[in-house]
């Protein structure tokens, strides 16, 4: 049996890093005297008081982390984790079960933004702060904070990286050291957040109702502080604030990295990634404000544009807000909206489904096969920005797809065995997987997750840990092998 102990040793540190992230809404309950600070204080303490304890029981094993103690390590950190924060959702929200605050705390940490509860307008502000927080702090990913911090633990953080970085070009590195990329890149997250703070508060949202939509817009979560979402501001400075850092959002954090080091805007208009993302959204805004003229939804063409724009921009980078019931539109157009959520956001975003990259790989190697079928001696490579794509970055991706396609379905299997209508099971087993959010009839825009079963939402927490970890890195553990020395 594999000595896994190494691993538990990082985690007591992940959990007391974690537990500092209790110390936000503590600073919220205490400035608007909410009656909460014991609750925050509590649940921080917990926390803190369990990764000592942890710490101390695994203090005599520690050494550098192999393959699959990362991937170990980042499937414990999210399952784990979100064991701390449904905490004070459970012990705050009325009539809340240990399943809904489970569900809420995974949907918060994956960024998928699926909610199960109701009556969002009329929680404490410290709680839905919380619950907003929660999406900030995952959106990167936990794990390139901790591997940023790693050395300082006298700990190497490179197969942590490799685990946790979305995107099939996991061994790419910005810079030579691993913690110094993690460092970037949660150096242009704060920087994005920041901006989206400040034009929140600009279109006129109170310093709260900004900093609970800036964490769930940059980490393209979805969560909001109120049951309409952000249809409730009624908005056009809102929603447009929403749609500017929700497309920055969904192009990789590394590109900007990049673009920031050259000065220059050019490497990210030279990526095939970014400009195949831009025109799916393009082209997907116009055929949806065709289909609503086209139906009479609205004969006004200013309103279909903004209905439009804004729904593709929220679905497609798997953020998930709304400002109108789409579930109500012609049925092409709801569907097409979760379709694009599986696959539109760039790969080293912070959205959710299989990435562009992946998308355009596929399609380049079935262009590849057609080819070889008329000129089998052809020497034909798959290329990426003219480079040429290893063949091993391309069984990576058809494994990913294969696995990603056998998830769906067996998921939606077992929704439908237990008791969901076909709709319901599809549409919130794909937005789970993908990470999008809100599905479609029983788990539309309208409605939540509140009204499935408890294993129904089991199964769908499950979804969406399989989602965020990119299927490999949690089945992997699955496998004989991985628990073998």
């Amino acid at each position: 049996m594999y000595d896994f102990r190494p691993v538990f040793a990082v985690l007591s540190r992940v959990m007391l890093v974690f537990a500092l992230a209790f110390l936000v809404p503590l600073a919220w309950s205490w400035g608007l005297d909410d009656g909460l600070r014991h609750l925050w204080l509590g649940s921080g303490v917990l926390t803190a008081l369990s990764g000592l304890a942890l710490m101390w029981l695994t203090q005599r094993h520690r050494r550098e982390l192999r393959t699959r103690d990362g991937f170990m390590l980042v499937n414990l950190v999210w399952f784990v984790l979100p064991g701390f924060a449904a905490l004070p959702l459970y012990w705050a929200i009325p009539h809340a079960t240990w399943v809904d605050a489970y569900f809420e705390s995974v949907s918060g940490l994956t960024a998928t933004g699926a909610t199960v509860f109701s009556g969002l307008d009329h929680l404490p502000t410290s709680v839905n702060i919380w619950r907003c927080f929660l999406q900030l702090f995952g959106g990167l990913g936990i794990m390139l904070l901790v591997v940023a911090i790693l050395p300082l633990l006298g700990l190497g953080g490179v197969q942590v990286y490799k685990a946790e970085t979305p995107g099939p070009m996991k061994d790419s590195k910005l810079t030579p050291r691993v913690t110094e990329t993690a460092r970037g890149l949660w150096g242009v997250y704060v920087l994005l957040s920041v901006g989206c703070l400040l034009g929140y508060r600009w279109a006129g949202m109170s310093w709260a109702d900004a900093f609970m939509h800036m964490s769930t817009t940059v980490s393209l979560g979805g969560f909001s502080s109120k049951d309409a979402s952000l249809g409730h501001f009624d908005s056009v400075a809102v929603e447009g604030v929403a749609m500017v850092f929700m497309l920055l959002a969904g192009v990789s954090f590394a590109r900007y990295f990049i673009v920031w080091r050259a000065r220059s805007l050019m490497p990210l208009w030279r990526d095939i990634e970014v400009r195949y993302y831009l025109g799916v959204l393009a082209a997907a805004m116009v055929i949806l404000v065709a289909v609503l003229l086209a139906h009479e939804v609205t004969d006004d063409a200013v309103q279909a544009l903004r209905w439009s724009a804004f729904q593709v921009l929220s679905l497609a980078t798997t953020t998930g807000y709304a400002t109108t019931d789409y579930g109500l539109w012609p049925v092409f157009a709801p569907v097409l909206l979760v379709f694009l959520g599986c696959f539109v956001s760039c790969a080293g975003s912070t959205g959710g489904g299989i990435k562009m990259v992946r998308g355009i790989l596929l399609v380049k190697q079935a262009h590849r096969e057609l080819v070889r079928t008329i000129h089998p001696r052809v020497v034909n490579p798959v290329t990426l920005g003219g480079v040429a794509t290893p063949n091993s970055v391309l069984q990576n991706v058809l494994a990913f797809m294969l696995i990603y396609g056998a998830s769906i379905v067996l998921l939606s299997f077992v929704m439908l065995l237990s008791g969901a209508d076909i709709v319901t099971a599809l549409s919130s087993v794909v937005a789970c997987v993908n990470n999008i959010g809100p599905g479609l009839a029983g788990v539309g825009p309208a409605s939540n997750f509140g009204v499935l079963t408890e294993f129904q939402i089991w199964t769908l927490t499950f979804a969406m840990m399989l989602g965020r970890l990119e299927m490999l890195s949690i089945l992997v553990l699955l496998t004989r092998e991985f628990w073998q020395r």
